[in-house]
């Protein structure tokens, strides 16, 4: 596993994960989703972590698939595929299932499953440069990366089967109209902002962030009594955990709470 394709810094409780592929815009090879993967993994395992950013070295978040990549597999394209698009999977559904927000730091082009990285994170702060675009059916392909879950549940069927079929580019102001990204900065204020947003919830109530995630999941999948019924048990697990305990006891002494994300 090519470790140098994607980066893990971690520190305080603060994880960075950095696609490190400038050259190629950080375009999705093997050795790209196997690093992400590997990282999922490992964040998946630790009980530390409350905040991810998920950033892209150079002036491009991510052009998608490497479709030189995938030309250089021949008739055996197939598997190339899937080799790439698995273990991707995988590691969006790890990243999805942490209780830690993932907040995407999104500098230039995202396109294919590079939006589809977008879409999958809790937050996305855009630098007003930045473009997006699905592209797969320019190339004759269908979408991967998720986005054909996530996209929907943002935008709505309508406008995802849009955007997907005539593979419309969107600017960042579009975008965050569409729900696609959650704000637009100045390009020279994108790491500052992402920062400040990132580091605000590493001090949260890391717990309650995971629920909350969990129940926006399910929402769409459960009728109302059951989804009435989630968040009954939810919160009044919450309330009992330190974190609820201290966030009553603070609002209650009108002083900032001191969550340890427990």
């Amino acid at each position: 596993m090519s470790e140098a394709a994607v980066s893990l810094t971690i520190e305080d409780g603060f994880a960075r994960l950095v696609l490190n592929r400038p050259d190629a815009g950080n375009a999705m090879d093997t050795a790209l989703v196997s690093a992400m993967l590997g990282h999922a993994r490992a964040l998946a395992e630790r009980d530390d972590v409350r905040v991810v950013v998920l950033a892209a070295a150079g002036r491009a978040f991510c052009v998608g698939g490497d479709l030189k990549h995938f030309a250089s597999q021949g008739d055996d394209v197939a598997r190339g595929v899937r080799a790439v698009a698995d273990p991707l999977h995988e590691a969006l559904e790890l990243l999805s299932s942490l209780d830690a927000p993932v907040v995407a730091a999104v500098n230039g082009v995202a396109a294919g499953a590079g939006m589809g990285l977008v879409c999958a994170a809790d937050l996305a702060i855009a630098g007003e440069s930045a473009r997006f675009t699905m592209a797969y059916t320019a190339a004759g392909l269908s979408p991967d990366g998720g986005s054909t879950w996530y996209l929907p549940r943002i935008v709505g069927v309508r406008r995802a089967a849009e955007l997907m079929l005539l593979n419309e580019r969107l600017d960042a102001q579009a975008a965050a109209a569409l729900g696609i990204v959650t704000r637009v900065v100045p390009d020279e204020d994108l790491e500052r902002e992402v920062d400040l947003v990132a580091r605000a919830l590493a001090t949260g109530p890391t717990r309650a962030y995971g629920a909350v995630k969990r129940l926006l999941r399910t929402s769409a999948m459960s009728s109302l009594g059951a989804q009435l019924a989630e968040e009954s048990d939810t919160i009044a697990e919450l309330a009992a955990a330190p974190d609820g305990r201290e966030g009553v006891a603070a609002f209650l002494a009108k002083r900032a709470p001191a969550f340890t994300g427990r």
